[in-house]
């Protein structure tokens, strides 16, 4: 599931042309797509804290919280993590931490203020089947009966992978290239949205207020649909 970049890029190109606004290049159009992208996958996340404090609805298909969910579930990885430099390190395109697992057990995660009271407490002592794991700037340090240094995975929310428009030059013009090219994995449905905003990008880069005008409404006007 995933969105094509050059049907992205062929409408964005197809409304400036419309409305004369002039050309983005594949170089800029790159750039305000990856923008583009992490701007909707970073609002998932308000959007979920947002619907989860209001009641949602019986209908399968139209309740707000399924709907982002589901967009999300697209970046949910569980993989092994690896032990180096006295500490556990996330994979490389991680976002977003979820739960460590150690023997198919969850792994508690508390703070280094509570690690200090918990570990002196011999009722409250981490143990292999209910270890514990503390979080820092160098990675994660897992405890069980003693420092665990081996059968650590995570649960977590991967970043999206980086857009590419590829092409190659023929006579002079930038022709799509689909093995050069990296598409959207965003949710299918997002393809619009991201029409959008690439075309607010595109209209602040070039100065052409009404372009982002144009682009800005509609956005808002899609934003309000879903959220009524």
């Amino acid at each position: 599931m995933s969105v094509s970049v050059d049907t992205v890029y062929q409408r964005v190109l197809a409304i400036l042309n419309k409305e004369q606004r002039g050309y983005v290049t594949p170089q800029e159009f790159n750039l305000f797509a990856n923008q583009a992208q992490m701007d909707l996958f970073e609002q998932y996340f308000y959007d979920i804290n947002q619907f989860g404090r209001m009641h949602g609805n019986d209908t399968e298909f139209s309740d707000m919280l399924n709907i982002l969910n589901e967009k999300i579930d697209i970046f949910e990885v569980t993989a092994a993590m690896t032990y180096a430099g006295a500490h556990w390190n996330p994979p490389v395109d991680l976002y977003r931490i979820g739960t460590l697992i150690y023997n198919d057990i969850e792994v508690e995660r508390i703070n280094k203020n509570e690690f200090l009271y918990i570990n002196a407490s011999p009722l409250l002592k981490p143990t292999n089947d209910r270890p514990i794991f503390v979080s820092s700037a160098a990675g994660y340090k897992v405890y069980g009966a003693a420092e665990l240094t081996t059968g650590v995975t995570c649960n977590y929310i991967k970043r999206p992978a980086t857009v590419v428009w590829g092409s190659n030059t023929v006579n002079g013009e930038a022709q799509y290239n689909s093995t050069l090219s990296v598409n959207f994995p965003l949710h299918e449905s997002e393809e619009t949205e991201l029409v959008m905003k690439i075309l607010e990008l595109a209209g602040i880069s070039t100065r052409e207020l009404q372009v982002y005008q144009i682009a800005a409404q509609e956005e808002a006007r899609n934003t309000q649909q879903e959220k009524s």
